[in-house]
């Protein structure tokens, strides 16, 4: 039967490519073409009106309706697997698990390596090379093998997909066109390709762009993170610096009040045994003059009995009067003491730097009340002025228009800090009541023009000192360093320059009578930085 199949192999070739017949369809005169063959010989002589056999010259009009002859596709089909069986060896290796096998091989499949998309069917190697021999006029298309062949055939036509109808949007057969898809815009499956092709790496390239974009917002969002975790650390690091220093002032506080207590409960106890000593002496004395009362009573002398009342009287005068002198002198004694006492408290504050810092005391800037343009760093210890305003709630006790600030920290007691400051135009370091003025730019908000505040002003070229809108004329200060010293209960306030000594700027000697506030008034380009606990010897 092979023999057979090979020596009429011209029945089943196209007179026209030469090739083996495809979609064979036959002709009146009985001569068998190609389909697309026969059509595209008549497409050129659409002109003549008249359309003739390529072999016998048979003329047909009008022109004929082509069917494809199914008889002879399928003595195509059945001759092409012939041949191709009878030159091969049966396979001895079949293919792998997952792997796709050949539609030629009859016993154990071999892997297939190529797909043919005119056959529709796959090849291992050596009936590749067979089929290649086979159709040696007309070149198939031949692709890696692949498993999808049955998507390329039309379901209704058994046809292959070579057309694309623009209308629907689809791939459809030759058969397709002239039947439901009549009428309909239709192009090779190439040139739509070509048109999809050019639509798709447009859309490429607009996903790559937008991959490009999330790819930098990506980073951008790392870098995010990155900052976010390094704001954090530091964050961290400054509050655990800060409760330290906050829990060392409290053991300090706790230690100051013990000893108070301490030093009270003494003098206390020394006052009240001295008061129970002198209580006891009287208790004495009574009973004594009780006793000799008790005596006179029961003497039958009359005169005796006469004259020491008559002393007793006079005894009970004179001590009268003494009290009163006593009392007198007490309340002159107790005015005298008082006002040497602020005399002597001024003048016995601490001599030495470390005597200072021994009352050194923790503050930070209230950030409630600084200016908008204030810029506080260093965990709210250094403050400056910026050209941009921060973003700050509006918050009632913050001063709106002057560049000042006041720290959440007050004082109530013995206190001393220090402050380092820079700027041509310079800072005022100031004490205030908390009930000063924030509101505007009048006497009633700044520092040192007003009784609720006092400030050294210091400038690049002058100094002076401010209370209650009167200038007092100060030494120029070359020092960086200044410190503060308060004695609130003693109403003591001073200010040093601080360098390898400490030099006494100016003084005040008054009456606290509510709780000071430290602050700063900054000018542009100036900076001032609470020292704290930092330089503690």
């Amino acid at each position: 039967m092979a023999e057979a199949m090979t020596y009429n192999q011209d029945l089943f070739t196209c007179p026209i490519c030469l090739d083996i017949l495809r979609d064979p369809v036959t002709l009146q005169c009985g001569h068998n073409y190609c389909m697309s063959c026969i059509k595209g010989c008549w497409d050129q002589e659409n002109q003549k009106g008249a359309y003739s056999c390529p072999q016998c010259r048979h003329t047909f009009t009008p022109r004929p309706v082509l069917y494809k002859n199914n008889i002879v596709a399928e003595l195509v089909e059945q001759f092409k697997k012939t041949r191709i069986q009878a030159v091969v060896p049966a396979p001895v290796v079949c293919a792998g698990p997952g792997e796709l096998e050949c539609d030629l091989c009859t016993d154990r499949k071999l892997k297939a390596v190529k797909s043919c998309l005119d056959c529709l069917l796959s090849y291992c190697e050596t009936h590749c090379k067979v089929h290649n021999d086979v159709n040696p006029w007309r070149k198939h298309k031949i692709i890696d093998a692949t498993g999808h062949l049955q998507e390329r055939i039309c379901t209704q036509h058994e046809k292959t997909l070579e057309i694309f109808c623009r209308t629907d949007q689809t791939c459809v057969c030759y058969l397709c066109m002239v039947d439901e898809h009549k009428g309909h815009d239709t192009v090779l499956a190439s040139a739509g390709r070509k048109e999809k092709q050019t639509h798709f790496e447009e859309t490429q390239r607009k996903f790559q762009h937008r991959i490009q974009e999330k790819e930098k917002e990506l980073q951008e969002l790392r870098k995010a993170v990155e900052t976010l975790k390094s704001s954090a650390k530091t964050a961290v690091e400054d509050s655990d610096r800060t409760f330290t220093e906050v829990i060392r002032f409290i053991e300090k506080t706790r230690y100051e009040v013990k000893e108070q207590i301490r030093a009270h409960e003494k003098a206390e106890v020394s006052r009240t045994e001295g008061l129970l000593k002198q209580l006891e002496q009287e208790i004495a004395e009574l009973k004594m003059r009780d006793a000799e009362l008790e005596q006179l009573s029961h003497s039958e002398d009359h005169i005796l009995f006469l004259k020491c009342i008559s002393f007793e009287a006079v005894k009970k005068s004179l001590s009268t009067l003494k009290g009163q002198l006593e009392d007198f002198c007490k309340k002159e004694v107790t005015k005298t003491s008082a006002a040497v006492t602020r005399v002597q408290t001024f003048w016995n504050i601490p001599a030495t730097r470390e005597e200072f810092l021994q009352y050194s005391c923790h503050f930070t800037l209230d950030p409630n009340t600084a200016h908008r343009k204030l810029h506080l760093t260093k965990g709210n210890r250094m403050v400056e002025v910026t050209g941009k305003l921060q973003s700050y709630i509006d918050y009632p006790e913050r001063f709106n228009k002057l560049y000042q600030v006041l720290c959440r920290e007050g004082v109530s007691e013995c206190c001393y800090w220090e402050v380092e400051w820079s700027g041509e135009d310079g800072v005022d370091i100031a004490v205030s009541f908390e009930s000063i003025s924030r509101k505007g730019n009048d006497n009633d908000c700044a520092f040192g023009c007003n009784d609720q505040s006092w400030t050294l002003e210091l400038r690049s070229s002058s100094s002076s000192f401010w209370h209650n809108n009167t200038e007092t004329e100060l030494p120029l200060v070359a020092s960086p360093r200044v410190g503060v010293y308060v004695d609130h209960r003693a109403g003591a306030l001073a200010f040093f320059s601080v360098s390898d000594t400490m030099s006494l700027l100016h003084r005040v000697q008054t009456t606290f009578t509510d709780t000071l506030y430290p602050g700063f008034g900054i000018g542009t380009g100036s900076s001032a930085e609470l020292l704290g606990f930092t330089y503690r010897l």
